[in-house]
């Protein structure tokens, strides 16, 4: 077990008073700026998508409606908490705490913060005690994201089962499919960031991003980064991909049947889902918390510690993401859910599949030495002619499919 944990300097000489006392605060902190995160996405993406469709947006709860969030969730938490009289009582009140956990888990892996200049490797000093301002970076913290990630379609199946009602078993059986297509992309679009990192560690991976030029969104064609991007809004039931909540045809979704906390905190954990995986995306693909540098030219915020500095430019990378995904719901339509799971696996899959082949076969052919141009083009070749066979495929078969008609 020690050897999970010893890639932070913090727990090398054992758990003494002041390591443990460092472990709590980060836990804490983790904790509060996951919740307070939460709060502030909630009114961001109300204000933005106000601004997109020239409305006011929350204005009346604290200022420029800052406490908006905060009022709505102080009125569901007195509301009344509501059973349907057929649901599975244990698990009806487990599902959400199944969607909310995942998310805090998941959040516990990024960097935060820290120096990663010179050599530096993200670590600080904290009461005299070298550590990493982040919670834990195991040495299979990207493995540990993915497997978070899909615990969370748990909460949602559940939570539709356990209501004994038809609209929530519908939506909930939509997300399990949607969530664990999606997830094959999502994991060969990552794949393609660990085979150019060489590490499955967080801070590792982020430490190889010293430049712009070393950013894994260059270094790995950005193909894998639009393919994550894609992959992840579906895993998150964040339109244009929310099949989940389809308002027109299935009530409300998955979530029909709840109300008051219980019904808080699947929202809770929809928008703190925004939260980890604009952080993941930046620390996969953007550097993390490592200064934007182009060159010799670093761009240095005056006046800011190295290790807080990293964690200012954390915050702003993060919100460019979430505002990407605010632009989404505000002017996407809703997939068909035909064209959602054509798009996870017919498109997404294949292709990164096909660009990690090809990015395994450059490292290859580097490392034997061949031609690189030589060994890219018979890949690309090969690719080519795989996905043309793979079109051939579907084509017979949507042509067998209408020539026997309907089955049922």
């Amino acid at each position: 077990m020690s050897s999970l944990f010893a890639i932070d300097p913090l727990l090398d000489g054992g758990l003494l008073w002041t390591p443990l006392f460092i472990i709590v605060i980060k836990v804490l902190v983790v904790f509060v700026v996951g919740l307070v995160a939460t709060m502030l996405m909630v009114w961001f993406e109300r204000k933005v998508i106000a601004g997109m469709q020239n409305r006011v947006g929350p204005n009346k709860a604290g200022p420029w409606g800052l406490l908006q969030t905060l009022a709505d969730g102080t009125k569901l938490f007195f509301k009344e908490d509501l059973l349907p009289d057929r649901a599975d009582r244990f698990v009806f009140r487990l599902a959400p705490y199944l969607a909310l956990v995942p998310a805090f888990l998941a959040f516990a892996i990024i960097p935060l913060g820290g120096d990663f200049r010179n050599g530096k490797a993200g670590i600080v000093t904290l009461f005299g005690h070298q550590t990493r301002l982040q919670l834990a970076d195991p040495p299979v913290g990207v493995l540990f994201a993915l497997a978070i990630s899909s615990i969370a379609v748990y909460g949602i199946m559940l939570a539709g089962w356990s209501s004994g009602s038809k609209y929530p078993l519908l939506g909930s059986v939509r997300a399990s499919a949607q969530m664990v297509s999606y997830e094959a992309a999502l994991g060969l679009s990552l794949a393609a960031v660990l085979l150019v990192s060489g590490t499955l560690s967080t801070a590792g991976i982020v430490n190889m991003q010293s430049s712009v030029g070393n950013w894994n969104v260059v270094a790995t064609g950005f193909i894998p980064f639009f393919i994550f991007l894609i992959s992840a809004t579906a895993e998150m039931n964040r339109p244009p991909f929310d099949l989940v909540e389809a308002e027109q045809e299935l009530v409300g979704g998955f979530n029909t049947e709840y109300s008051s906390i219980r019904f808080a905190l699947f929202f809770l954990a929809e928008f703190m889902n925004t939260i980890t995986m604009s952080a993941l995306i930046v620390t996969l693909f953007f550097g993390g918390p490592q200064p934007i540098s182009i060159g010799n030219t670093t761009l240095d915020i005056p006046l800011i510690p190295n290790g807080i500095e990293g964690t200012v430019w954390l915050i702003l990378k993060v919100l460019v993401f979430l505002y990407i995904y605010v632009w989404f719901r505000a002017t996407l339509p809703r997939f068909r859910y035909d064209q959602l799971m054509d798009l996870g696996w017919r498109v997404l899959i294949p292709a990164s599949l096909g660009w990690f082949m090809l990015l395994a076969a450059q490292r290859v052919g580097r490392d034997a030495g061949w031609d690189q141009i030589v060994v890219t083009l018979v890949t690309a070749v090969v690719l080519i002619l795989g996905y043309v066979l793979l079109q051939l495929a579907h084509r017979v078969s949507r042509a067998n499919r209408e020539k026997d008609g309907a089955s049922f």
